[in-house]
């Protein structure tokens, strides 16, 4: 194979996993010697969060999507695209978003051009009639799909019927840091969005049952969803008497301080699609305790070797499986040491490697 020429198309890279992933392969992408590298954004606030790499040509439209007026900005979006992918005429493309995948399909329709697409949410979330409807037509016509997960895999497949279908993980950056457990204090920790899915409610209560003197929750995370779920939290740890053992941070930027420091991460989200938290945790050595949710803990999380999965909303047992961890120091620092091994698979070369392979494999058979 020759110098492909690729072009990831997304809606904007603002801060978020979806953008996170997509960033980390353009950037993976580019390293790769003498390759042509274009992204086209299209959404309606295509702003770009994350640092990019020199050699990428960036394509934005030249107008500002008008909500007030969405069927013709719409149809503008499409001809953007349309009129952008023939100009670049990439070799192969990559299209992330759940709610944009179709769009992108649609605009290119009858050009030819090897569309692959990805999902980065939980595989069986309802859509609605007419997301539902345009993802069932299309998304056949993608070149392949790539699913996060071997559930998400399964889940695709029974949908679509399509024949090429490529199981990638999200890809990690493993952290340099000390292994030494005496900078550990003695903290459970989880990670996410303040959202009832995370059910984080229910690990204040669990947590405040747990015989465990001396140990702390703490909980990384902002409002989100128009839910402010802060205060309610709040007001529940006082009504526990917890305020002394329960924190919230709020929003923070240096999430790793957390992952460095604790030495538990509890996971009660009911659905997913492939956390990061639970992988980033992994990779900073913290044994996982995450409810078997659809999907994405399975795929990380080895029952018994690097953390514990728990059958969702078993609260029994995952309290159990949190007081295991902490009356047994060393079944907690040989779970750290399986936690680190465990991810290296996710590594940003290994990931990259599997997406630029899969994307490219049509050009051998030219």
């Amino acid at each position: 194979m020759g110098k492909p020429r690729i072009c990831c198309i997304i809606p904007s890279l603002n801060a978020g996993g979806m953008e996170r992933v997509m960033s980390e392969l353009l950037e993976y992408f580019a390293g790769i010697r003498n390759t042509d590298m274009h992204l086209v954004m299209y959404g309606k606030y295509p702003s770009i969060f994350y640092p990019m790499p020199k050699n990428l040509t960036i394509h934005k439209p030249g107008f500002n999507f008008n909500d007030t007026k969405r069927l013709w900005y719409t149809i503008k979006t499409i001809s953007f695209i349309r009129k952008t992918i023939k100009t670049i005429n990439p070799d192969t493309i990559l299209s992330f978003g759940e709610l944009w995948n179709s769009l992108v399909l649609i605009s290119l329709a009858g050009t030819g051009y090897p569309v692959y697409i990805s999902d980065r949410c939980q595989p069986n979330r309802p859509f609605g009639f007419m997301h539902g409807f345009l993802r069932k037509v299309f998304y056949p016509q993608a070149k392949g799909i790539i699913s996060q997960t071997t559930q998400a895999k399964e889940i695709y497949f029974r949908k679509f019927k399509h024949p090429n279908i490529s199981v990638i993980g999200n890809p990690i950056r493993l952290p340099g840091f000390d292994q030494n457990d005496s900078h550990r204090d003695q903290s459970i920790l989880t990670v996410g969005r303040l959202i009832h899915s995370k059910h984080h409610d229910r690990l204040i209560t669990m947590f405040g049952n747990l015989d465990t003197p001396g140990w702390k929750l703490k909980i990384v995370g902002g409002n989100a969803l128009r839910q402010d779920n802060f205060s309610k939290l709040t007001q529940l740890v006082t009504r526990m008497g917890l305020d002394d053992r329960v924190l919230l941070t709020g929003e923070v930027k240096n999430v790793a301080e957390y992952y460095q420091t604790c030495r538990i991460f509890a996971f009660t989200s009911s659905s997913e699609g492939f956390p990061n938290v639970v992988l980033e945790a992994l990779a900073y050595g913290m044994p996982v305790v995450a409810y078997d949710c659809t999907t994405g803990p399975s795929e990380m999380v080895i029952d018994g070797y690097n953390g514990y999965l728990v059958p969702l909303h078993d609260e029994e047992t995952f309290s159990k499986r949190l007081q295991t961890l902490v009356d047994n120091p060393e079944l907690l620092i040989q779970m750290s040491e399986n936690a680190s091994r465990s991810v290296e698979q996710f590594d940003m070369a290994n990931v990259g490697e599997k997406f630029h392979y899969f994307i490219t494999s049509h050009l051998d058979q030219k």
